[in-house]
């Protein structure tokens, strides 16, 4: 397992705050101020990351991209040369599946909304992802079988090595660009679309955006969404990979990406 992997855990919420909280405990005899802030500051955290609420108040500040509305499915082979999907991980081992890996739940819902412009438009379509730990079959290959098996629609292009949303558009460029392939259609979910969009047009892409997945959906939430869930940790710790994300990509990639946005 990637020594980055590990460090990323323990560093992000709620894996920082956890420790946090066990700091507190380690120095309760030595320092009980020192103490008492960082238990406070981690049981305080994980509260705050719980409500649904404040998730969705989050949300709405990555999730600026606007949904396409089915009527323009249709009309996005005037607009882009191919669909792209992006990989979002995968399930191991899962006895249901004969114990074969299968796309991860993002990807899953990835690729039915792909498979689901992809008739409506005729547009080819390309999935990214590399390997899982150096392990195959790849993300990509993993979802090409998804979507030929569940759906009936081949993948025309895989791109098979990278490991990071910067890396999906680099290497993409590499397999696409080359055959003539510079529109795409960008299937991702509406908190990852910022960062992806703009990995991808830094790669030389035109993107047309198809986001889903949006956190920040309104629905029916006991007591106004004030009422801790864990659902709402989870997705607080994506929210807050995502702001991380685009603050790191301009400093070690280029400059800043914009969130707010328009498909054009």
């Amino acid at each position: 397992m990637p020594i980055r992997y590990i460090l990323k855990q323990l560093l992000m919420p709620p894996g920082v705050l956890l420790l946090l909280i066990l700091l507190g405990w380690w120095l309760r005899r030595r320092f009980p101020r020192v103490s008492a802030v960082c238990f406070f500051t981690g049981l305080g955290g994980l509260c705050l990351m719980s409500l649904p609420a404040l998730t969705q108040w989050g949300a709405q500040w990555l999730e600026r991209e606007p949904a396409l509305a089915e009527s323009q499915w249709s009309t996005l082979a005037q607009r882009a040369d191919a669909i792209v999907i992006l990989g979002a991980g995968r399930e191991q081992n899962d006895p249901g599946w004969g114990s074969v890996d299968q796309p991860g739940i993002w990807a899953l819902e990835r690729l039915r909304y792909a498979a689901r412009l992809a008739r409506a438009s005729g547009l080819p379509l390309a999935a990214t992802g590399g390997l899982h730990y150096g392990q195959p079959p790849s993300e990509a290959a993993l979802m090409a079988d998804s979507m030929g098996r569940d759906y009936g629609l081949p993948i025309r292009w895989l791109e098979e090595e990278s490991r990071t949303t910067w890396e999906n558009g680099q290497f993409s460029a590499k397999l696409l660009q080359p055959q003539g392939i510079r529109r795409v259609v960008l299937v991702t979910q509406a908190w990852h679309m910022p960062r992806a969009r703009w990995s991808f047009e830094q790669a030389g892409f035109e993107v047309v955006t198809a986001p889903m997945g949006y956190f920040s959906a309104s629905y029916e939430r006991p007591l106004g969404g004030w009422l801790p869930e864990s659902r709402a940790i989870w997705q607080s710790s994506m929210l807050l990979n995502e702001v991380i994300g685009l603050l790191a990509y301009p400093i070690v990639y280029g400059p800043q990406p914009q969130v707010a946005s328009k498909n054009e």
